[in-house]
């Protein structure tokens, strides 16, 4: 009888240890619960950006040009709630700079997120991952008032215009697939150099996303105007991710994080402060 009862206590022992230990891998982070942050540094969260950041996603303040860590800008401030959800303090919250294209590739990355006005698309979720939406954003041409973009009026007024965009963006991207201008497309290595041709004459206009084109006419080229908002031909909203290497654990906990902000009202705040300053603009027809 005395083994039978020793038997039977260390069984049950056995079934409540197991139970337990059901329950600790449940709420720990390898299981899908975002308790523990998984990052690539220990308790520190290591952003990407671009080479250079401007305004008014990142370094937006008149003495805040090109520095991410002033958290001023939509991404700025972006990043540093997202870090605040995650659990991380300002300062356990560090950057570092990438080029824009070059980083859409397949492997592992030496950070834990990218963000640059990443638009999500299927051909670059092929090859990294992606976040859920942060912003719906849409593509505009600017051009001087006197060059003949600013009669175009229609993406067909735009297809014999010298039209030009950033490399690897869906800024790019449109001027190649929807607007086929008779020329190919003049492609520059970042917004500067497509800023600097435009200012030398070298091209009729330039695409930029929307709150990009509001900055630069209002601050950049002060002669210059957004000739129209260019629309979407399939009928879905462009949207801004973070990009992460594929299969990153860290996608889940960030989405959760920025479902909050969305639902406690942060990122209106932030896109209130930072990317609401601009006036009506008209569309283009097809």
């Amino acid at each position: 009888m005395k083994l039978k009862t020793l038997f039977a206590i260390l069984l049950a022992f056995t079934l409540v240890a197991a139970a337990c230990g059901d329950d600790e891998e449940t709420s720990s982070g390898s299981s899908g619960s975002c308790d523990d942050v998984t990052t690539k540094v220990d308790g520190t969260l290591t952003v990407a950006t671009g080479e250079t950041v401007y305004p008014p996603w990142m370094g937006a303040g008149a003495d805040d040009f090109d520095d991410p860590t002033t958290g001023t800008g939509y991404e700025g401030a972006l990043v540093y709630a997202l870090a605040e959800e995650l659990g991380f303090s300002a300062d356990n919250v560090t950057f570092v700079r990438t080029p824009f294209d070059t980083v859409i590739a397949p492997g592992e990355k030496d950070w834990d997120f990218n963000i640059q006005q990443y638009s999500i698309t299927a051909e670059r979720d092929e090859v990294v991952d992606f976040s859920d939406g942060y912003y719906q954003v849409e593509q505009a041409i600017i051009g001087a008032a006197d060059s003949p973009a600013a009669s175009a009026g229609s993406i067909a007024g735009l297809k014999d215009l010298r039209l030009g965009a950033a490399i690897g963006t869906t800024s790019l991207d449109y001027i190649d697939s929807v607007i086929e201008p008779s020329s190919a497309a003049q492609v520059y290595d970042d917004n500067a150099a497509a800023k600097a041709a435009f200012d030398a004459g070298q091209v009729d206009g330039i695409v930029f996303d929307l709150p990009t084109a509001y900055y630069i006419t209002a601050v950049e080229i002060t002669d210059a105007s957004i000739i129209g908002v260019l629309p979407r031909t399939d009928g879905e909203p462009e949207e801004l991710g973070m990009l992460f290497e594929e299969g990153s654990p860290l996608v889940p906990c960030v989405n959760d994080a920025l479902a909050a902000l969305f639902a406690n009202g942060t990122m209106d705040a932030i896109e209130d402060e930072w990317l609401n300053q601009g006036g009506s603009v008209p569309s283009l027809s097809n």
